[in-house]
């Protein structure tokens, strides 16, 4: 499906409508000036199209008219009554109720048999329970470039950023679409080094140097300070010269800076999630083209399905692509 609108087609749509854009960490694109241009993109493509908008508009209700293979569908508003012998839902889902979040497009599958996969935020930041926590929180702020994974998850390589109440950064918000409750981090603070390995070196080359010294090579001044003074254990503890830790010493702290595991007691929730996983189940789908095969004429698009991209674009490219093939198949259909 997502062959028949790659991402080249939508980037062609952005050079057509004289959007410059960069391409900045890992191939993501920005628009040099502001993402809104991206809005009136869409708005323009939609007044090409003639398409009608209302709105404000509050939906009370979804009908089928006639017999359920051949009727219509009535979508009573406050507006009125709309009717069409197709309907798409593209409601979206459940992240960032303060811009018209709802579960309208869950309430509609339901009601004609679909199956809905609980929704959870996802791309979010991590919270931590806030007395433990407390160590962490001088470090507000800061950000590293780290490996971090969740469970079984891929391992993702990018920052990571410490809040007052947990983390974020792109590593974390990977890494959060993966994360269960009760499920730890698994994170790596020198992810392009064997720590251990690197330390005896510097050990061996400088080693009247203090720990945390050698440590801001790689990490930020206030993190490598502040890991020195309260991450390391008992016998570890405290800002001393290399020349004073042995191979097992080294190799203890090597391990506790590339297996950094910590137990994150929940997330931000939807008000700060980029994405909900879970929604429409896809099983009662028809994957050519997004129609369900409960509800003939019914189609479902974007996130209120239960499909979740990474970060970078992922979601949207998934919004563009299933919509232009329900517009395909709509429209094929039309012609018959």
């Amino acid at each position: 499906m997502l062959r028949a609108y790659p991402p080249e087609r939508f980037i062609s749509l952005v050079r057509a409508h004289g959007i410059s854009y960069h391409e900045k960490h890992k191939g993501q694109l920005f628009c040099d000036d502001s993402a809104e241009r991206i809005i009136d993109l869409l708005t323009d493509e939609c007044e090409r199209g003639r398409v009608r908008e209302y709105r404000p508009c509050q939906i009370q209700a979804v009908r089928v008219e006639g017999a359920s293979a051949l009727g219509r569908f009535a979508v009573d508003t406050d507006r009125g009554v709309l009717r069409a012998h197709r309907l798409v839902v593209a409601t979206g889902g459940l992240s960032i109720p303060k811009i018209g979040a709802s579960d309208l497009g869950y309430r509609i599958a339901r009601q004609f048999g679909h199956k809905v996969i609980e929704p959870r935020p996802a791309l979010v930041p991590l919270t931590f329970d806030s007395a433990r926590w407390s160590v962490w929180v001088p470090l507000a702020g800061v950000a590293a470039p780290v490996r971090v994974r969740s469970g079984e998850s891929p391992a993702f390589d990018d920052d990571l950023l410490f809040t007052h109440r947990g983390l974020s950064g792109p590593a974390i918000l990977q890494a959060s679409s993966f994360w269960r409750p009760g499920g730890a981090l698994e994170i790596d603070l020198i992810p392009d080094e064997k720590p251990h390995e690197w330390l005896r070196r510097e050990r061996d080359q400088a080693g009247a140097r203090h720990l945390s010294t050698v440590l801001a090579q790689r990490l930020p001044r206030r993190l490598a300070q502040h890991w020195v003074a309260t991450a390391l254990g008992p016998d570890l503890k405290g800002d001393r010269k290399l020349a004073e830790l042995g191979n097992a010493a080294l190799a203890a702290m090597g391990d506790a800076l590339s297996r950094w595991t910590i137990e994150p007691t929940g997330t931000e929730g939807f008000r700060k999630a980029e994405v909900t996983s879970g929604g429409v189940s896809v099983v009662d789908i028809d994957s050519r083209t997004l129609e369900s095969l409960r509800q003939p004429g019914l189609h479902f698009i974007g996130e209120v399905l239960d499909v979740t991209g990474w970060l970078g674009g992922y979601n949207f490219q998934w919004a563009w692509a299933s919509a232009h093939v329900v517009a395909q198949a709509a429209a094929a259909r039309a012609s018959v």
